[in-house]
């Protein structure tokens, strides 16, 4: 039970920084999270940087991107 209650906490505070004005700002956490996380994708770590590789056909490749770098710190 502490763990959902934390992944809903997360899945919140992602929609009140990295999603405000976007299409996908008051969707529910499940639509959240298979419009945005469950993506299949390819993930390039080395020691500087992470790199993800999605399809060129994903839907919301661009909200995707935007809402990575609204969460980067810095």
């Amino acid at each position: 039970m502490l763990l959902s209650s934390l992944a809903y906490v997360l899945m919140e505070a992602i929609r009140r920084l990295a999603l405000q004005g976007t299409e996908l700002a008051k969707t529910q956490v499940g639509t959240l999270r298979l419009k945005l996380l469950k993506v299949g994708a390819v993930v390039i770590r080395n020691t500087r940087r992470v790199r993800f590789l999605l399809s060129s056909v994903f839907p919301y490749q661009a909200l995707f991107f935007s809402v990575a770098e609204r969460l980067e710190p810095g």
